[in-house]
């Protein structure tokens, strides 16, 4: 197998398992621990994964989110759940802001079932859907394009937010803990940020596992949201958390 092939089955086994051990590696492929080692060296930097004593791993860390083109593949179901969710909050005409990443993206895809709709997005994958949607009005935010994000950031992106107002923005967060929610990647911060100064509304959608974890950066804290939506209850501490704090959280159903 070549090492291209070999790094490719790599990751495929990834995206199933999440996590992988270099010993199991080196047996299954028949090549050096060395090898493997090399490999996961190369993936980490492409940051593709994140390498661990004795292994790697796609699971979020305070300083590592998987790739788009990975999250993109998991709990489809839970994405979807929160997409609908978040549907009923649009009204026919508003202007609906969606931010990067792989639940939004299933979201900005959905959003014509509202039309007529003005959508702001810097969400490549978003983009692409609604690129000829009937009776969308599109503004695509430009900026300097992310791979591992798959969207678009920095001074543009910003400077091009602070132009605009909202009715409501969708913001996604790969952590929560207390009520504080976390993002590993500044850039990523300061787009939701920027979309959040200038939407009246303004609604998390985090998936109820990524509740109990911090990440590098603090994106805000709960109480600047109106609402919370999440596909299954969290844990009863993060829940009281949320309560104590008189936080709106929306549990996405079947």
């Amino acid at each position: 197998m070549k090492r291209e092939e070999r790094r490719q089955a790599i990751m495929d086994l990834l995206v199933e398992t999440r996590a992988v051990d270099l010993d199991d590696l080196a047996d299954r492929f028949t090549v050096s621990k060395m090898t493997i080692h090399r490999d996961l060296d190369d993936l980490d930097q492409a940051g593709l994964l994140r390498k661990v004593r004795g292994g790697a791993t796609i699971d979020a860390g305070t300083q590592f989110e998987s790739d788009f083109r990975i999250r993109e593949t998991q709990d489809a179901e839970a994405k979807a759940r929160m997409a609908r969710a978040a549907l009923e909050l649009v009204d026919p005409g508003m202007t609906v802001m969606v931010n990067d990443g792989s639940m939004a993206a299933l979201l900005g895809g959905s959003l014509t079932e509202k039309a007529p709709l003005t959508v702001i997005t810097n969400n490549a994958a978003v983009i692409d859907r609604l690129k000829e949607a009937p009776r969308v009005t599109l503004m695509a935010l430009g900026g300097v394009f992310s791979a591992k994000f798959n969207g678009f950031f920095g001074m543009v992106t910003e400077d091009s937010l602070s132009r605009l107002r909202a009715d409501i923005a969708f913001i996604s967060a790969p952590a929560v803990s207390g009520l504080q929610a976390f993002h590993q990647d500044d850039n990523a911060v300061r787009a939701k940020r920027a979309m959040m100064a200038v939407a009246d509304r303004k609604i998390l959608m985090v998936n109820h596992q990524r509740f109990g974890r911090s990440a590098l950066q603090s994106l805000a804290r709960l109480t600047d949201f109106d609402t919370i939506i999440t596909d299954a209850p969290p844990a009863p501490e993060a829940r009281a958390h949320l309560d104590r704090a008189g936080i709106a959280l929306i549990i996405a159903k079947d």
